[in-house]
């Protein structure tokens, strides 16, 4: 959660609110019905509406269901640029929110 809290004023240029991950929020109980539909027919750019999305998250459990979207819509670019702390050297937050959803083999420490 501090890793996206942290790098939540970067993240949103990255973030595509499109192409599946709104649906992958909805189906995993990120984001309720009336949060999807705000954000979704919301006519802002999508930099507006990622950020949208990014002010829902609110709990650990919200951020790794919003890591396991963003892997399952091609977004791991978003993942990594999250789990490597905005290309710094792995936080710890990082790191264990990474082991807890197994989403990569190695770490770079």
């Amino acid at each position: 959660m501090s890793s996206i809290t942290t790098l939540k004023p970067r993240l949103a240029d990255f973030v595509e609110p499109d192409f599946g991950l709104l649906d992958e929020l909805l189906s995993l109980e990120v984001l309720t019905r009336t949060e999807y539909d705000d954000v979704r027919y919301d006519r802002r750019a999508p930099y507006r509406r990622s950020q949208a999305i990014l002010d829902f998250l609110t709990s650990e459990d919200q951020c790794g269901k919003f890591l396991n979207a963003l892997q399952r819509t091609s977004q791991q670019h978003v993942v990594n640029f999250i789990t490597q702390n905005g290309g710094q050297k792995h936080s710890d937050v990082a790191c264990c929110e990474c082991d807890r959803l197994g989403c990569f083999g190695d770490r770079l420490d």
